[in-house]
């Protein structure tokens, strides 16, 4: 049975979507068939970590939410895209990547906001990709804040991540989201501390995110020069494995595996 894994963040900029791609792309080289979905349909990005020219993609998450095609048409194998610092690619046999984008396209995104769309599509469309790509963990990368569609990704999920920074206005939107997913009665919450300083104490900072919201903290993400430099062009999981970063990513994996 596939797991259902969504990532949220109260606030935008966490770097939400960095973290759900890399997380993707370390359960792909355990040998996992991993789907990912970019429900963000206001502000689409996680396909530049996976180099996807939307150009050259026929259908998008959009076009399957008016009705246009399939779920499955939208999915975008992106296994080969997974590679390591010489551009060589990492995926063993069996694992797979495949990401289902939203649209860039200005027009396309004033359509579907002004228009609108049926919420349930997605859960339907949700349950199909589980089912026709015979995948071991389905990634939903929402959209920041609390909306119905971010309600329904939460409701239906295995496991929730909330990505939050050491900053006192996520502090304060972490803990609406919380009271959310607990009342949804999600089976697992785990939080994740991203663009953390270097020079903090990571222990005692989860330690204390502990402490005030009774989560379990499943990382602590450093802030670096080294993603600064990426760009969000690739994936520092594949690139640079023995990097912070990664053995950070690589613990939420031992978490929600």
């Amino acid at each position: 049975m596939t797991k259902i894994i969504s990532t949220h963040s109260y606030r935008g900029g966490t770097g939400k979507s960095n973290v759900t791609a890399n997380l993707a792309a370390v359960l792909a080289l355990r040998g996992h068939r991993v789907g990912i979905v970019d429900t963000d349909i206001q502000s689409p990005g996680i396909h530049t970590l996976f180099k996807v020219d939307l150009n050259t993609v026929n259908n998008t998450l959009n076009n399957y939410l008016w009705g246009h095609c399939s779920v499955t048409d939208t999915a975008v194998d992106v296994t080969e895209n997974v590679v390591d610092g010489d551009g060589n690619p990492t995926v063993p046999d069996g694992g797979k990547v495949f990401l289902v984008p939203s649209s860039i396209k200005t027009g396309e995104i004033a359509r579907i906001l002004k228009e609108k769309y049926d919420v349930e599509d997605l859960n339907r469309g949700f349950v199909a990709l589980c089912r026709d790509l015979e995948l071991d963990y389905l990634l939903i990368d929402t959209h920041p804040g609390v909306n119905e569609e971010t309600l329904l990704s939460i409701a239906i999920s295995d496991a929730l991540l909330l990505i939050l920074r050491p900053d006192i206005q996520d502090y304060q939107g972490t803990a609406v989201t919380l009271e959310l997913a607990r009342k949804l009665e999600v089976p697992q919450l785990f939080l994740v501390v991203n663009k953390a300083l270097e020079t903090f104490d990571f222990n005692e900072l989860a330690q204390r995110i502990f402490s005030n919201y009774r989560t379990p903290v499943a990382a602590v993400l450093p802030l670096s020069t080294d993603l600064i430099q990426i760009g969000s062009t690739g994936l520092i999981s594949t690139q640079q494995p023995d990097h912070g970063f990664t053995r950070a990513i690589e613990t939420i994996v031992d978490s929600i595996e």
